[in-house]
């Protein structure tokens, strides 16, 4: 089975080798595909060096920040173009631990489509500042309302055998930032595709900083609203 784990990044320099070791810790065969957004501090050079040293390791530099959407359908069509079986999605930041691939890639085989989940269990989230979690929270809840979803959707660490579900519905969603993972979890569950969640505790972010801004978050409540009155 080809594995491929995405990795988009935007000035992860600090995070880059502490990822890579702890996938690499899996001692699962897989290949790691990272998709940068022409970061200016040194995440490409560290990318360039893990490519040079280690095989398994691919990348995609892209010229401008094109949102974080966009880098997953990048790495999605990426992916189906070298004909790998199963794509693994996946934060740079630190807060998706890879020892929740096993779970993964077991539940894949039945399921066609996995995602992690902050709300199936408690406290799996519990280190995040009080105004993340707020946020995390209150867009769960809106998802629900208005979609219909009553997924942890908003999440980037998934995963999904290639041969299950079809590109077009991967790359059918709109959006090219955040607002990406709940539109493509609300079409695939549209479509009828199978969804199985997988529980993971989340760290909070240690190093770098988080690249999503307020801007962000109301722009995605706006697009929410237009694909609740326009979509459903």
């Amino acid at each position: 089975m080809k594995i491929c784990v995405i990795i988009p990044t935007l000035n992860e320099e600090n995070n880059i080798i502490q990822i890579f070791n702890k996938i690499k810790k899996t001692k699962i065969k897989l290949d790691i595909l990272f998709i940068d957004d022409d970061s200016t501090d040194k995440t490409q050079s560290i990318i360039r060096k893990l490519k040079k040293k280690y095989k398994f390791v691919y990348y995609i530099f892209r010229k401008n920040k094109t949102g974080i959407g966009s880098a997953h359908k990048e790495g999605i069509k990426y992916a189906y173009k070298k004909n790998y079986d199963l794509i693994i999605t996946m934060d740079a930041d630190g807060t998706h631990d890879p020892k929740y691939f096993k779970s993964i890639i077991k539940k894949a085989k039945k399921f066609d489509y996995v995602i992690t989940s902050r709300f199936t269990k408690k406290d799996l989230i519990e280190d995040w500042p009080l105004f993340r979690k707020l946020i995390t929270y209150t867009r769960h809840i809106l998802v629900i309302l208005f979609l219909g979803i009553n997924l942890d959707a908003s999440g980037a660490f998934r995963g999904f055998y290639l041969n299950k579900i079809k590109l077009q519905h991967l790359l059918s969603a709109e959006n090219k930032d955040y607002a990406y993972f709940w539109e493509i979890t609300y079409i695939i569950k549209k479509k009828g595709y199978s969804i199985f969640e997988v529980p993971v505790k989340l760290i909070y972010r240690k190093l770098g900083k988080s690249k999503m801004k307020f801007s962000h978050i109301l722009y995605s409540l706006g697009y929410l609203l237009k694909i609740f009155i326009f979509k459903k």
